[in-house]
């Protein structure tokens, strides 16, 4: 409950913490939200598999452990007492379309704003998910008052074309400290003789080990890479469910040599310097943080069409379909040791992916959804 002079807490529902991109970027307007006015509370899974971050807790966000959304009675049963109990004038669910969970909560508890954030897109390749996903989505914003995206593709998908025709959908976008990626020819070559990488084509990825990021078409095309580029190194960042599978197909084609794997990497921002190249196959993306820091870097990138179009900044960046030859991907790649490399910090501010800038645009956000709270008006599917 917010007291006179006090800032607004609003409550935040990542699901599981996992060191995926929406927690970066929640974090990322976390930090530079003007918090004597808004104040972050985040709603954890207790199947998360990386703690809160202390670096958000000294800043005065706090954290709350709740049953995964799996065990759905005991999930909703807790939001809704914590918000009962908090007194929440706003939650924010960036969970898709499983937000459908977390604002029914909200809504009988009583919050008068009931945000519902859409991330992502369909789940080609994920059987399960997709289906989930798809069953749930005419819904997952029938307890919101608002609703908003991190880009015009993804807020499409989850609350319809119509919708976002008439103006229904704000779009957030990710954005990034662009200080901290941008370009400097100094702390690459530091960074590159640390890692003992200094004469090598150093190819990277950062994402989780998971069906959606398409690790093992990625391990495919680098072996190819490297009957063309004796001295191709990939970087892979990231953790998740299918990382030892991926271990084991790297030990097999005997790469164990070329290929490194990092590990949940905190700060990200110099491995984007060692880079020569960033690759990102993904079957389905909502719009990768990953792809705006590795272009506000200065790094040519090869995309899948899974990634939407709105992640294009630099014109160093090229698109493959998935159906397309492996060797043809691999062609695209060792092409990028030949692209210039210069700092994109301009071009990634100017199409609007600076989060001094997004933070004010989130501030605005809340301040017109608190004038018009919403009450209990609920929203008809339109798809």
């Amino acid at each position: 409950m917010k007291g006179a002079g006090q800032p607004v807490r609003v409550a935040h529902v990542i699901g599981k913490l996992s060191a995926a991109g929406v927690e970066t970027v929640v974090s990322n307007y976390y930090q530079h939200i003007d918090r004597s006015r808004y104040q972050f509370d985040f709603y954890i899974d207790a199947d998360s598999v990386i703690p809160p971050s202390r670096r958000l807790m000294e800043l005065g966000a706090r954290y709350f452990v709740i049953p995964p959304y799996q065990q759905l009675p005991r999930y909703m049963a807790a939001l809704a007492g914590h918000f009962r109990a908090e007194g929440y004038q706003i939650v924010h669910a960036g969970m898709n379309s499983l937000s459908v969970f977390a604002l029914g909560a909200a809504w009988a508890a009583g919050v008068p704003v009931r945000i519902c954030h859409s991330h992502s897109t369909s789940a080609p390749g994920e059987p399960a998910r997709n289906l989930l996903k798809t069953l749930l989505r005419p819904w997952a914003g029938v307890f919101a008052t608002h609703r908003c995206a991190c880009s015009a593709h993804a807020g499409a998908w989850l609350f319809g074309r119509r919708a976002m025709a008439r103006g229904e959908v704000t779009i957030l976008p990710n954005g990034i400290d662009c200080g901290r990626f941008g370009y400097c020819p100094e702390l690459r070559a530091a960074c590159r003789r640390r890692l003992g990488l200094q004469d090598r084509f150093v190819v990277g990825h950062i994402g989780r080990f998971c069906p959606q990021k398409n690790h093992g078409f990625l391990l495919e095309l680098f072996g190819r890479l490297c009957r063309e580029e004796p001295s191709a190194v990939l970087l892979l960042a990231g953790t998740g469910s299918l990382e030892g599978e991926i271990r084991r197909r790297v030990r097999a084609a005997g790469l164990e040599e070329r290929v490194r794997f990092l590990g949940v990497v905190e700060d990200t921002a110099p491995l984007y310097q060692a880079m020569d190249c960033f690759v990102l196959p993904s079957r389905y993306e909502g719009l990768p943080v990953v792809a705006v820091e590795a272009q506000t870097a200065g790094l040519p990138c090869v995309f899948s069409e899974g990634v939407p179009w709105e992640a294009d900044i630099l014109p160093a960046v090229r698109r493959l379909p998935l159906a397309a030859p492996v060797w043809a991907w691999a062609r695209a790649v060792a092409g990028c040791r030949s692209l210039p490399r210069q700092d994109g910090r301009a071009r990634v501010a100017a199409a609007g992916f600076d989060i001094a800038q997004d933070a004010g645009l989130l501030e605005r956000f809340y301040d017109a959804c608190i004038r018009n709270e919403g009450g209990d008006a609920l929203w008809t599917p339109s798809v």
